[in-house]
């Protein structure tokens, strides 16, 4: 009975967080309403966001093909205590997709630019696989703009997704609902959770969203580009969390140990039965130590 609670609880966030079906009442707190979504101009660009909360600022970075919607099991836990940022990354979600080369770079570039213009000196960066990657670029970059460093299944280190770029076995970029089913059994640990319709919602959702484009200039950069950071690691000497999930089947969960281990003083969380996004899978174990971290 407990397993079927937490496969069911783990279903709706998922639903929740990555097909974007709706905004949770759990997710936004007393009254249910979510923020209302922003824009700001980067570089003449349209970023999307959302924003809620007081105190420290605390900015969540998605995932590549991914939006803000990534982080809602986590938001109403920051707030309290937060000033609280889930993006939409350029080339993503709602946000201006100009037809570019993406690299991690021009991602850390328009951080700086968003945080810029919201007048943000400072602040925390918990970023997802992808977004991870960037925050950890941003750290190295701008050490005086990153107050602690958060990193969740990061992507980022050489070779670090099955030999990726050369052996990838998964398609990251899929054009067809069986791709999508395919990707989304990778992500999760529990495969009884993806259904046909989760994957033809994120197919449809892939078509409204447009960013395919984004998502192969990218892999493509990746590729063709050395951008990795394995070298830049020991530069970082922001507090730095890193969480994974066990059975991450994306991105092994040896790169926590190498993440934790090259960044002088970072601490490492491994979550037990879980896979490459903790922070949807295991939502209430991920905020309370997100939670201790900042705290």
């Amino acid at each position: 009975m407990h397993r079927t609670r937490t496969a069911n609880r783990s279903l709706r966030t998922f639903h929740i967080a990555i097909l974007i079906v709706a905004f949770s009442v759990a997710a936004f707190g007393r009254d249910g309403s979510p923020p209302p979504e922003k824009t700001a101009a980067v570089y003449g660009q349209n970023i999307h966001y959302i924003e809620a909360g007081q105190g420290p600022a605390v900015i969540l970075l998605h995932g590549l093909g991914g939006s803000k919607e990534a982080w809602l099991a986590n938001f109403a836990a920051l707030v309290s205590k937060y000033h609280v940022y889930a993006l939409d990354q350029l080339g993503c979600g709602h946000s201006d997709k100009p037809m570019i080369d993406y690299k991690i770079a021009t991602w850390s570039d328009f951080l700086q630019g968003f945080m810029q213009s919201q007048n943000i000196p400072k602040a925390t960066l918990v970023g997802n696989s992808l977004g991870g990657w960037i925050a950890t670029e941003f750290a190295v970059q701008h050490p005086e703009m990153v107050d602690k460093l958060v990193l969740v299944d990061a992507a980022g280190l050489a070779g670090n997704i099955q030999g990726f770029p050369a052996d990838i076995r998964i398609d990251l970029n899929p054009s067809t609902i069986a791709g999508w089913r395919t990707l989304l059994q990778s992500i999760f640990y529990d495969k009884t959770i993806v259904s046909d319709e989760d994957a033809m919602h994120l197919f449809a959702n892939r078509m409204r969203n447009n960013d395919g484009y984004t998502v192969e200039r990218a892999l493509a950069g990746f590729a063709a580009v050395p951008q990795f950071e394995d070298d830049k690691l020991k530069s970082i000497h922001a507090p730095t969390l890193v969480v994974w999930g066990r059975n991450d089947e994306l991105i092994s969960v040896d790169r926590a140990k190498k993440f934790g281990s090259g960044i002088p003083g970072a601490k490492v969380v491994v979550f037990e039965q879980c896979g490459h996004v903790p922070q949807i899978e295991k939502p209430e174990e991920f905020n309370r130590a997100l939670l201790e971290f900042l705290g």
